[in-house]
């Protein structure tokens, strides 16, 4: 292909698909505690999931690996952190600042890290980065 061409294509966006075990599970979690809506389902099999416009796709027993991580810029990660620990969801990393954001980790069913983001806390000091 030209390079012409090639200049031309824009990529649209990127959806993570996430391997669960139990779709119907997964999706009361992602809708229920962490606040997406149902984009679209095919019972049993895959679903997809968003917020403000932003879809995962969760496959039931196909498609990836258990424990994948997955990152999400937010507008404001401290605000979602107090709504998630309102609804129970499993944080795994609360709020810490680092030189990239203000970051937490939300674990979903089937322990896939969740890593929501806003931009770094200019005036505090940076926290100790949680990987195992």
């Amino acid at each position: 292909m030209p390079e012409s061409q090639a200049a031309n294509i824009h990529f649209e966006n990127t959806v993570p698909i996430l391997r669960v075990n139990n779709l119907q599970a997964s999706l009361e979690y992602y809708r229920n505690v962490l606040g997406f809506s149902m984009d679209w389902h095919d019972s049993g099999v895959m679903a997809s999931v968003s917020r403000d416009g932003h879809g995962i796709m969760l496959c039931q027993g196909e498609q990836g690996y258990p424990g994948t991580w997955v990152w999400v810029g937010v507008s404001d990660a401290a605000a979602l952190y107090a709504e998630f620990t309102a609804k129970g969801a499993a944080i795994r990393m609360p709020p810490t600042n680092f030189s990239w954001a203000y970051e937490m980790h939300v674990l979903d069913p089937d322990g896939h890290v969740l890593r929501f983001g806003s931009e770094p806390l200019p005036d505090q000091p940076f926290g100790k980065w949680v990987s195992a």
